[in-house]
């Protein structure tokens, strides 16, 4: 959840950690800080309770030379946001600074042993506790810092990255992790390192990176090669990867919010992410994945999809993907379930992980009981390098370039392409699909972009509508079969950047109960394109509008029954009932973000949440 930075080298640490921490405020944004060593040697720690901004702001006069430095970005998990609680903390003689992203466990069995020994804390964090630890140890067996870190480290339960800088050692920094991502940048001949928690700081440095395994420790010296070793102590020989990243993709390129921008990137990074996958020309789908792997997944008795969020909304979609074109049975499940209801796994299971960031702990856990029971993994992710993407057995990449909005827009549609594109592929080499069918889908794919693209010129419209939607405390969303997922992801959309309750339901489900909800003050949204059960919606629809609810649909361009009957409608392209979920989300995804704008909302960065959920 944190974002985590690091610097050693020839240049000033500040500005480098400052723009780090603003490349990494999607992680987290409650409070911030900084520690440098200072040129004097001294050990100079800022925090401020707020976002990276509000702390440059407050060190204007303050001492902030040095060559070496740590920052951490935050999201509150032990103890509210307050400039106490706010990252990097100290030990208690003051000589060794520490930043961390994730959870101890055990911290307070930790905590109670340090107090009888006479430690004193600051704050309610376990991130204090495991600085004073390491320096306890430090102490007790008298050995030097990475030792002690690496003792320490093989007494902790839970989840960390951390990084930790000893003033007595002002040529080292030390870092590690185990369930939470870090990524070491290379400077040239090793002159200086960069650390972080994802690679979007790193690559105007650098584009070679090296990726920290789970329990391993890193040394890093200036003008040295890094060392690396392991909770046992074995040295661990770096596996140096290069990095490419389009540093447009990390600013706003003139767009008020990310949001906004990344809801208008979906058309292009459906394009990247169906190059050399999608073959217009020959009507065929190749997925290197399947290809590898073709009698593994072919034979699955039964694939599980596990997933959090939107990326479970996309899972939905998915499945009823799956069993249409392949014909094999599919269950979607909340990861965060799933690792804890003792689920029965078959080896011949495949287990498809879909992640944005690669780095979800629930899902990360998810993958690594299915691998124990001996299922297949399959995964589906954004972020190269990410956790998933090394420790599933194959995968796709969904390619759309990084997602720095904390609701997810392009990152959903990435997913669903993938998925599209899968459920083919495996219906194609089981035979389970016709050609005619599995062609004239093929086609319609290649097309889809230019379909979102026309989306666009609704954004104004939208605009105009959230203007009559910014008054109401609660949303009805509703949808049938492939739009039923949809219409939970548009009314997660709203409750996340706008802080308006919403639901969504199968449109069927209202008479079950939540129409005693209707009344005139109660927005509904209905996806009502002209695919199955249409007919069906409609009635929805006049059992809504009997109740005097405000109605408003998206339609099949040129539908003119529902006109009659919404308060608004918003058409979309006319195309296959599979693919319309990559054009009806669009919609609800401008319409969560004007409501949030005419709020006066952080779209971006909306309250109690972040972008890559690294702990529970």
């Amino acid at each position: 959840m944190c974002g985590i930075v690091g610097y050693i080298g020839t240049r000033q640490a500040f500005p480098v950690l400052i723009k780090g921490l603003k490349r990494l405020e999607y992680r987290g944004y409650d409070s911030t800080g900084v520690a440098l060593l200072s040129q004097i040697d001294m050990l100079n720690v800022y925090k401020k309770e707020g976002k990276v901004a509000q702390l440059e702001e407050t060190l204007t006069s303050s001492d902030l030379s040095g060559t070496l430095g740590i920052a951490h970005t935050r999201w509150a998990t032990h103890g509210i946001p307050s400039s106490g609680n706010a990252h990097p903390h100290t030990s208690q003689s003051g000589k060794l600074a520490l930043v961390h992203n994730g959870i101890i466990e055990n911290y307070s069995v930790i905590k109670e042993r340090l107090l009888e020994h006479g430690f004193t804390f600051k704050s309610e964090t376990d991130t204090e506790v495991l600085v004073q630890f390491i320096e306890y140890v430090k102490e007790c067996n008298k050995v030097d810092t990475v030792t002690a870190v690496r003792l320490a480290l093989n007494r902790v339960i839970g989840a960390y990255a951390i990084v930790l800088v000893d003033k007595d050692h002002p040529d080292q920094v030390i870092a590690a992790r185990k369930s939470s991502p870090l990524v070491i940048g290379l400077g040239e001949n090793n002159e200086e390192f960069f650390i972080a928690s994802d690679a979007t700081p790193l690559v105007e440095y650098t584009q070679n990176v090296v990726y920290l395994n789970d329990e391993e420790i890193v040394v890093l010296k200036r003008g040295e090669e890094m060392q690396i070793c392991n909770l046992k102590n074995e040295s661990v020989d770096p596996d140096v990867q290069c990095i490419e990243m389009n540093i447009g993709l990390l600013e706003k390129g003139g767009y008020p919010h990310f949001m906004l921008k990344e809801i208008y990137e979906q058309a292009q990074a459906m394009k990247d992410c169906m190059r050399g996958r999608l073959l217009e020309q020959e009507k065929r789908v190749v997925l290197s994945a399947v290809t590898h792997h073709r009698e593994r997944l072919l034979n699955a008795k039964r694939v599980i999809i596990v997933s959090c969020g939107t990326s479970w909304h996309a899972g939905l979609i998915g499945k009823q993907m799956i069993e249409t074109f392949a014909k094999v049975p599919v269950e979607v499940e909340y990861a965060s379930e799933f690792r804890y209801r003792n689920p029965v796994i078959d080896a011949r299971d495949v287990v498809i992980a879909i992640s944005q960031s690669g780095e979800t702990a629930d899902t990360l856990a998810a993958i690594s009981l299915a691998k124990e029971r001996g299922a297949f993994i399959f995964g589906i992710v954004n972020a190269v390098g990410s956790s998933i993407a090394r420790i599933t057995d194959t995968g796709t990449y969904i390619h759309v370039g990084p997602e720095i909005g904390v609701a997810s827009t392009k990152a959903f549609t990435g997913q669903l392409t993938v998925l599209t594109m899968l459920a083919l592929s495996l219906g194609k080499e089981k035979q389970t699909v016709s050609t005619t069918e599995y062609e004239e889908i093929v086609a319609e794919l290649a097309v889809i972009p230019d379909k979102m693209e026309r989306m666009l010129v609704f954004d104004k419209q939208i605009a105009e509508l959230a203007k009559c939607y910014t008054y109401a405390r609660n949303f009805i969303y509703l949808g049938r079969g492939y739009n039923f997922p949809v219409a939970l992801e548009g009314a997660l959309k709203l409750k996340e950047i706008s802080y308006i309750h919403a639901e969504g339901y199968p449109a069927a489900e209202m008479k079950h109960g939540p129409i005693a909800l209707v009344d005139a003050e109660m927005p509904v949204v209905v996806i009502a394109t002209h695919h199955q059960l249409y007919e069906k919606t409609l009635s929805n629809i006049q059992e809504v509008k009997a109740r005097k609810g405000r109605i408003l649909a998206i339609v099949t361009e040129g539908d003119e029954v529902v006109k009659k009957l919404a308060d608004n409608v918003i058409e979309v392209p006319a195309t296959l009932a599979c693919l319309s979920p990559l054009l009806t989300v669009i919609p609800l995804q401008l319409l969560a973000y004007h409501v949030a704008v005419m709020k006066g909302l952080d779209v971006d960065q909306p309250r109690n949440l972040a972008k890559s959920v690294t702990v529970e």
